[in-house]
């Protein structure tokens, strides 16, 4: 067999990542509610292994954690003054400790990276208050989804 079955426990390695979101989320201030959309991906080709058919109980909420990471990105890199790359760091530590070798699972997180990323670039052209809220309200909502994610699929 190719690929396990992945287990119902997030890895010590996502934890981390998802630790990272939480330390730099300054503020406890009450997130933003906001749903991931259902998933609407079909079971891959018979030619794909039946582990990546069978999501783990949390990837819809790794989805949005990746949607979130990606409008953060774009806010932070479009307000600072001084680019930076941690939020795409993170983001490509968690396809790799989370999807590994699964390639669907891999362009599903990427894609709601680009999503996160994309929504905010056809909406901000320059840094505003607008802005700023935004990006403490998704950083917010980030924190709170990853203390959620990890207090329930940790282990």
């Amino acid at each position: 067999m190719m690929h396990s079955p992945r287990p119902a426990l997030m890895s010590p390695a996502l934890a981390a990542v998802l630790a990272l979101v939480l330390s730099v989320a300054p503020h406890a201030a009450a997130a933003q509610e906001a749903t991931a959309p259902a998933a609407s991906g079909q079971p891959a080709p018979a030619t794909a292994p039946a582990a990546e058919s069978k999501p783990a109980p949390y990837d819809g909420r790794l989805e949005r954690l990746s949607e979130i990471l990606g409008g953060v990105h774009y806010l932070r890199n479009l307000c600072l003054k001084a680019k930076e790359d941690t939020w795409r760091t993170a983001m490509e530590d968690l396809i790799a400790m989370e999807a590994g070798s699964e390639q669907a699972r891999k362009e599903r997180l990427t894609a709601a990276f680009n999503r996160g990323y994309r929504s905010f670039a056809s909406v901000y052209a320059s840094c505003t208050e607008q802005a700023v809220v935004a990006e403490q309200r998704y950083r917010n909502e980030g924190a709170t989804l990853a203390t959620e994610i990890t207090a329930r699929f940790g282990n």
